[in-house]
C-alpha cells in the first residue's frame, strides 16, 4: 500500500475542504519549504490526532502473548503432522509476538527458549542443519530449562554430524554425558530414550560416520558464466557503454557510447533505500477481530533489511513487525534506521509505504546531508511553479564541452553517485501533483515527524544521540506541539521525497512461487516485494517498447540489454505496461500518474494506424455465431457482413468475468489436492471459452498453462507438454520469441520434459529456455542454474538413451 490508508486519506480530504479559502490558495502555490510551515499546525488533536490514533490501534505491531500462544499452539499442531514448513514460520510467529525475545544483550525466558528448540526440530527435519544449530544456541541463550538440554545438544550434535564435524559433535556429545551424569533420575522413560540415542551417536562419532546431505542443500557443480564487466568511469554501478546526457525535452538520460549486444549488463545498482511491501492484508483490523491467523505475507517470507528470502527469522526486540534474515541485518537495521522506526511501526504502516521510504530516505541520509540540500534548493529557487527558475536549478546543460558537470545529481567534477545527492535531485514535479494530493502528503509527514519530536527521538534523528533499544513511544493523546525548526527541514525534505516516489519508485520484484512448491513442475508469478529509490536506474526514460530488462536480487538491481542497442540510442525503461500487454490508450491512462504524454515509437505507431492493434485483436472477443472477430465499442458486431450477430460489449464483459472466477475455482481445487475435479472444470472452462473469445486470447493460454500443471501432478508428461507447448504458442504471438514471459514458459516445459523423460526435447528446449533467461536474467540466475542442472543430469546418461 503505497499511499495512506483510505479512512486516512477523506479525513484529510475534509480538512482541506474546511480550510480557510485564502489558506488554501496559499498552500496552493507555496513552495514545499512554506507549505511545511504553513501547515505544521493544522493537525487538531480532537480530530486528526484522534483520527490517527484510532488507525493506529488496529495496526498492532506491539509485543503480545497472546498472539505468541496461538502461534505455539497452531505450530505445535502442525509439527505433529509434519508439516514442518508452516510450523517454522509459526514458531517464528511466537518469537516475533513474545515479550522476552528481547535480544541477545538481554536474558529472554524459558517460553521463548523452547520457541527456539521447536523451530529447530522442524529445521533439522527439513535438512537445514546450519539454520539448526543456529537455532539451538538461541534457545540456550535464552535460558532453555536445563532438564530438557540433553535432548536438544543430542540433535545438535546429530546437526554437526551431517555437517561432518566429527570433532564438535564428539565434544558437544561430552557435554551430554556430563549433563546425564548430573541426573538422578535415571529410570525415567525419557532419560532412556536420551541415553539410547547418545550411544548410538557415540557409535557414528567411533565410526567416523556422518550422516548424507540432503538434495536440497547439496551445492551443484555449475561453472558459471562470468560476465564482462567495466565500470563507468562518471556513473557509479553503470556499465562504460553508457553516458549521461542532458537537454531540455528529455532531462537526464543514458545513451549508448558503442554497440551493445542482447545480454549485456549496463547497470548493476545497489537501492539507496527499500521498504518491504507488507501486503494488503498484513495490518488494519478492527480491535474487536482477531488480529491472529496462519496467513503468510511478504512480510513473513523475506527480511525487513536486505530483502533475502528468509528461513528462520531472527525478530526485532522492540516490535512485532519487523524481522531479519540474521542477527547481522537484525543489528545493522538497528543501527542504521530502526532504531528510530521501531516505535512508529503502526503509524507507518497507516500512513503507507511512500512516507515510510521518505522517513528511512533521510534517516539514511543523515541531518547534516539533508539540511545541507534543503538549504541549497531554498538559494536555488524559491518559485518551484516558474518554468524557468526550475530548469535553473536544474542545472541545464551548459554547452557540449562542459561534459556532465552541472546536470542534476552530479558532483563538482561531473560524477553522478548513487548518492542521496542524486535522490534529492529526482524531480518531485510540486507543481503538477493536485493540491489535495500535496495536503495529504503534508499532513502525513508533519504527524511523523511531530510523532519523533513528541516520542524523544529528535535527537536521534538529527544524529545528536541514541535511544535506548527497546522503547516503545505511542502515537500521543495530547496535543503534539510545534516542530523545531530542525524538525521542519526534515519534513520538507520528507514530503520531496513523497513527491518523487510518485514518478521514482522502483518495484522491486521476485518471482514468487505458487502453492506449495513441491511439485516436480514449480509454478512462479512476478509479486511486489518492496518500494525503493534507485538514483541512477530513474535516469532511464520510459518507453512502452523498452530496449533493457530489469531483474532484482536482494535490494540490487541489474539492468541487460534486451537486444541490440547500436551507439547513439537512447536506453529506455517501461514505467508501466508492455505495448504487448495493453492498447494505447489504456497504457497511456496509466502512465497519466508521471505526468507526461507517452510519444514513443510504439505508441505513435498504434495512435497514427487506422487499424486496430494485433494485440487488441487477439485479445478480443469472437462472434458466438461464426466465431469471427467482433467490432465495435458499446455494442459488438460481427465483423462479417453475412453474419447480423450483435451483443453488448457489458454483457460479454461480465461473461468473461464469471469464466475467470471458473478458471480459480479450478486451481483452488488443484491446491486442495483434487485433480481430476480440476481438470474437469478446466476443459469445461475451454469450451466455454471457444464460443466467445478469440483463439489467441491470453486467457485461453492461461487455461492451457493450468492444465499443464494439472496433469504434471499426476505425472502425466506428455499431456503436460502438449499443453504447456499451446500455451506457448499464445504467448509468444503477445510477447514475442524472445520475451522473458516466453522464457518462463519455456523453463516450465523443459522441467515437463525432463521429468517426463522426453531427452532430446527436453535438451532443445533447455537450450532455447537458456538463450532467452540468460538475456533477461542473467547467466547466475536461480532459472539458468536449474536448467543447467537438468542439462548436466540429461548429459550424462549412456549414449544408446541419448539417441533414442
Amino acid at each position: 500500500m503505497a499511499l495512506p490508508v483510505e479512512e486516512w486519506r477523506l479525513c484529510a480530504a475534509r480538512r482541506w475542504a474546511a480550510l480557510e479559502p485564502a489558506l488554501r490558495e496559499r498552500l496552493e502555490v507555496a513552495s514545499l519549504h512554506d507549505m511545511v510551515h504553513l501547515g505544521c499546525d493544522l493537525l487538531r488533536p480532537e480530530v486528526e490526532v484522534a483520527v490517527l490514533l484510532r488507525l493506529c490501534r488496529r495496526a498492532r505491531t506491539g509485543k503480545e502473548p497472546e498472539a505468541a500462544r496461538f502461534y505455539r499452539e497452531e505450530g505445535n499442531r502442525l509439527f505433529g503432522r509434519r508439516q514442518y514448513g508452516a510450523a517454522v514460520r509459526l514458531y517464528s510467529q511466537v518469537a516475533l509476538w513474545s515479550p522476552q525475545a528481547a535480544s541477545h544483550e538481554v536474558p529472554g525466558s524459558p517460553d521463548v527458549s523452547i520457541c527456539f528448540a521447536n523451530r529447530s526440530a522442524a529445521l533439522f527435519h527439513l535438512g537445514h542443519f546450519e539454520v539448526c544449530l543456529e537455532d539451538i544456541a538461541r534457545a540456550e541463550s535464552h535460558g532453555y530449562p536445563d532438564r530438557l538440554l540433553p535432548k536438544v545438544l543430542l540433535r545438535k550434535v546429530e546437526c554437526l554430524l551431517c555437517l561432518g564435524r566429527l570433532q564438535d559433535a564428539a565434544d558437544t556429545l561430552s557435554v551430554v554425558e556430563n549433563k546425564i551424569g548430573v541426573d538422578g533420575n535415571v529410570t525415567s522413560p525419557t532419560h532412556q530414550t536420551v541415553l539410547k540415542k547418545l550411544h548410538q551417536l557415540k557409535d557414528k562419532i567411533r565410526e567416523g560416520e556422518s550422516c548424507p546431505e540432503p538434495a536440497q542443500e547439496a551445492c551443484a557443480d555449475i561453472q558459471r558464466k562470468s560476465e564482462i564487466w567495466e565500470e563507468n568511469a562518471s556513473i557509479s554501478g553503470a556499465s562504460s557503454s553508457l553516458s549521461l546526457k542532458f537537454d531540455r525535452e528529455r532531462g537526464r538520460h543514458l545513451v549508448a557510447s558503442q554497440d551493445i549486444l542482447p545480454g549485456q549488463s549496463l547497470l548493476k545498482e545497489e537501492a539507496f533505500v527499500s521498504v518491504l511491501c507488507p501486503g494488503e492484508n498484513f495490518h488494519l483490523q478492527d480491535s474487536s477481530e482477531t488480529a491472529w491467523d496462519t496467513q503468510v505475507t511478504n512480510a513473513d517470507l523475506y527480511c525487513h533489511c536486505c530483502l533475502r528470502q528468509l528461513l528462520a527469522s531472527v525478530p526485532c526486540c522492540g516490535c512485532s513487525y519487523a524481522k531479519y534474515c540474521s542477527q547481522n541485518c537484525a543489528d545493522m537495521a538497528w543501527e542504521q534506521y530502526h532504531r528510530t522506526e521501531c516505535s512508529l511501526g503502526a503509524l507507518l504502516l497507516t500512513l503507507g509505504v511512500f512516507c515510510h521510504v521518505a522517513l528511512r530516505t533521510v534517516l539514511l541520509a543523515g541531518f547534516a546531508e539533508v539540511s545541507r540540500l534543503v538549504e541549497w534548493s531554498h538559494d536555488g529557487v524559491k518559485d518551484l511553479h516558474n518554468p524557468e527558475a526550475r530548469f535553473r536549478i536544474l542545472g541545464e546543460a551548459p554547452d557540449t564541452t562542459a561534459g556532465t558537470r552541472g546536470i542534476p545529481g552530479c558532483d563538482g567534477d561531473g560524477q553522478y553517485h548513487s548518492s542521496y545527492q542524486a535522490v534529492f535531485n529526482l524531480l518531485p514535479h510540486a507543481e503538477k501533483h493536485s493540491p489535495e494530493h500535496k495536503f495529504l502528503c503534508l499532513l502525513s509527514v508533519v504527524a511523523i515527524c511531530k510523532q519523533l519530536q513528541e516520542a524523544g527521538l529528535e535527537a536521534a534523528v538529527l544524529n545528536q544521540k541514541s535511544s535506548e533499544k527497546g522503547s516503545k513511544p505511542n502515537m500521543c493523546e495530547e496535543t503534539l506541539g510545534e516542530l523545531s525548526a530542525r524538525m521542519k527541514t526534515l519534513a520538507g525534505a520528507m514530503l520531496r521525497h513523497v513527491l518523487q516516489l510518485q514518478c521514482n519508485a522502483q518495484a522491486i520484484t521476485v518471482m514468487q512461487e505458487l502453492g506449495s512448491g513441491d511439485g516436480a513442475v514449480v509454478k512462479k508469478k512476478p509479486v511486489r516485494l518492496a518500494t525503493a529509490f534507485f538514483p541512477v536506474l530513474s535516469l532511464l526514460n520510459h518507453s512502452c517498447c523498452p530496449n533493457i530488462s530489469v531483474s532484482f536480487s536482494g535490494t540490487a538491481v541489474t539492468v541487460r540489454a534486451s537486444q541490440s542497442i547500436p551507439s547513439g540510442q537512447e536506453i529506455f525503461h517501461c514505467y508501466g505496461p508492455h505495448h504487448c500487454r495493453m492498447r494505447v490508450a489504456e497504457r497511456q491512462q496509466l502512465l497519466s500518474q508521471y505526468f507526461f504524454e507517452c510519444r514513443c515509437q510504439a505508441c505513435l505507431d498504434e495512435l497514427e494506424s487506422d487499424v486496430k492493434s494485433v494485440m487488441s485483436t487477439r485479445n478480443s472477443f469472437c462472434c458466438p455465431s461464426c466465431h469471427a472477430p467482433m467490432q465495435g465499442e458499446d455494442v459488438l458486431c460481427c465483423s462479417e457482413e453475412a453474419c447480423a450477430i450483435s451483443v453488448s460489449r457489458e454483457s460479454l464483459s461480465r461473461r468473461l468475468g464469471d469464466l475467470q472466477q471458473q478458471v480459480n475455482m479450478a486451481l483452488e481445487l488443484l491446491r486442495d489436492r483434487k485433480a481430476d475435479q480440476a481438470i474437469r472444470m478446466l476443459l469445461k472452462c475451454q469450451m466455454d471459452a471457444r464460443s466467445f473469445l478469440s483463439p489467441e486470447h491470453l486467457l485461453m493460454g492461461e487455461m492451457e498453462d493450468h492444465l499443464a500443471q494439472v496433469y504434471a501432478t499426476l505425472g502425466k508428461w506428455q499431456e503436460a507438454a502438449r499443453h504447456l507447448e499451446r500455451s506457448i504458442k499464445i504467448v509468444e504471438m503477445h510477447h514475442g520469441p524472445s520475451s522473458v514471459e516466453i522464457g518462463h514458459e519455456l523453463f516450465k516445459l523443459a522441467q515437463v520434459l525432463f521429468n517426463g523423460f522426453a531427452v532430446s526435447e527436453a535438451l532443445s528446449t533447455i537450450q532455447r529456455a537458456e538463450e532467452i533467461l540468460s538475456v533477461h536474467c542473467g547467466p547466475q540466475s536461480t532459472q539458468i542454474q536449474e536448467l543447467q542442472e537438468m542439462k548436466t543430469c540429461l548429459s550424462d546418461l549412456p549414449r544408446s538413451i541419448l539417441q533414442r
